[in-house]
């Protein structure tokens, strides 16, 4: 009975391919990829690719700010997955999962299907997949059941969210996957909205690790995603944006960023005018603040005398604070 569903589903992958659908669905462009491209057959009954101990802890020792950045997003994540019988995979760039989380009881079921730390999901590998497809498209997806390219997969159910680090570059994949077929559309749903949540912490924790010197702020929220986040440095220029910051700001995601003023950023519709004076009033203005409206304490932080301080604000008409 397996044996025929396999072959039903293999040639349903090759009819799929040979109908010319690859332009209206990502899903028949991926089964092309995996036929054309990686020349793979979907009937193909070899296990999935195990890596050397050796190799292993190489993959490990390349991720580690990754596998770091992830280990609270992930322990949280499982805590909500895991009594529903998933596992969860955080894979490298290459398509290798460096850290999982899962139960005991389930393990024994998720190494023998390859979903367990060291094997590899690359879609040149693996075919059509959560973790491959997720990287080759740049995009979160699931990948359900018989929408995989392997017949021998067809029993899985994928969801990958793609992460990328504190310069917008992709770093890997965070992926929940489950081999119940039990699984409602609304539970799928749930998993995904977890699944994008626990990768936007992910690549918080990474973007502050990028700037830890810089301030960082918010953007305003784009689609489904949340916020963006800027890095902004002492002198008030933004050195560092995630890629969703990049989305609502219009700066390509693959463009190196240069320092640009904040202002420029974040008020482009109203104009920009910035005058000296301006700088320094906002400096006398912190200073105040900061010392409660105490003129001497602001003066001695300024490195400057009472009597200039108080010309200052006579200046800019500035007053103390009551």
């Amino acid at each position: 009975m397996g044996l025929i569903i396999e072959h039903h589903h293999a040639d349903r992958v090759e009819a799929a391919i040979g109908s010319g659908q690859a332009a209206r669905s990502a899903l028949v462009a991926s089964w092309c990829r995996s036929s054309r491209l990686h020349c793979l057959d979907p009937s193909g009954v070899r296990p999935p690719l195990r890596l050397t101990e050796p190799e292993v802890r190489q993959a490990i020792e390349q991720n580690e700010l990754l596998i770091g950045a992830a280990r609270f997003a992930m322990n949280r994540l499982y805590h909500a997955v895991g009594a529903i019988g998933c596992c969860v995979l955080l894979a490298s760039r290459e398509g290798i999962p460096v850290d999982r989380r899962g139960a005991p009881a389930d393990d024994p079921t998720f190494e023998r299907w390859g979903l367990w730390t060291g094997s590899l999901w690359s879609e040149e590998y693996e075919g059509t997949n959560g973790i491959g497809t997720c990287l080759a498209e740049e995009r979160a997806l699931t990948i359900h059941r018989d929408q995989h390219f392997f017949s021998r997969n067809t029993l899985l159910s994928c969801t990958a969210v793609p992460i990328y680090d504190g310069h917008a570059r992709l770093a890997g994949v965070l992926d929940v996957s489950s081999c119940r077929a039990d699984h409602t559309e609304t539970i799928a749903n749930l998993i995904t909205l977890a699944v994008g949540e626990a990768a936007r912490r992910i690549e918080t924790e990474l973007f502050r690790h990028a700037f830890a010197d810089a301030r960082i702020v918010l953007t305003p929220p784009i689609d489904t995603r949340g916020s963006g986040l800027l890095a902004i440095d002492r002198d008030d220029l933004v050195v560092g944006a995630t890629r969703d910051a990049r989305l609502v700001l219009g700066i390509p995601p693959d463009r190196q960023l240069r320092p640009v003023p904040a202002a420029d950023l974040l008020c482009r519709e109203e104009g920009i005018h910035e005058r000296l004076g301006d700088a320094q009033r906002a400096t006398l203005q912190r200073a105040l603040t900061r010392a409660r409206g105490n003129v001497s304490a602001a003066a001695k932080a300024l490195g400057v005398s009472r009597a200039t301080l108080h010309r200052k604000l006579k200046r800019f008409d500035l007053k103390p604070l009551a």
